[in-house]
């Protein structure tokens, strides 16, 4: 196995809970606030327990959600490292190439404006 592909499974991972709408909604509703139960997760929602405990699974597994105890409840919190890590890896790099065009042509812009 070569070195970064661990990464790449661990990035697989992360990826294939990314896709289900139903999966970032609860994501959604972790970054809004952390340490909550399997009960405060299920509110309002047209999920049964055991689908959204289905989801948490794939979520944990995936390193996007973490859990402590606290005493008898079991609260869950967002880990947002592997989203940075795909943002740094997947998306920061394309959106330099965008950057950079951006700023060599403002560059050339006001190169024209100080000329003309």
């Amino acid at each position: 196995m070569q070195p970064n592909s661990c990464i790449l499974v661990f990035m697989d991972d992360v990826f294939k809970a990314l896709a289900d709408a139903s999966r970032r909604m609860l994501l959604d509703r972790l970054h809004a606030r952390g340490g909550l139960t399997l009960g405060e997760l299920c509110a309002n929602l047209e999920m049964s327990r055991q689908a959204v405990t289905k989801h948490l699974d794939i979520l944990e597994r995936a390193g996007l959600v973490v859990t402590r105890r606290h005493g008898r409840e079991k609260l869950h919190y967002l880990n947002p490292a592997p989203i940075h890590e795909i943002s740094q890896r997947w998306i920061r790099k394309y959106d330099q190439a965008r950057v950079d065009a951006l700023a060599d042509l403002k560059r050339t812009l006001e190169q024209e404006t100080d000329d003309g």
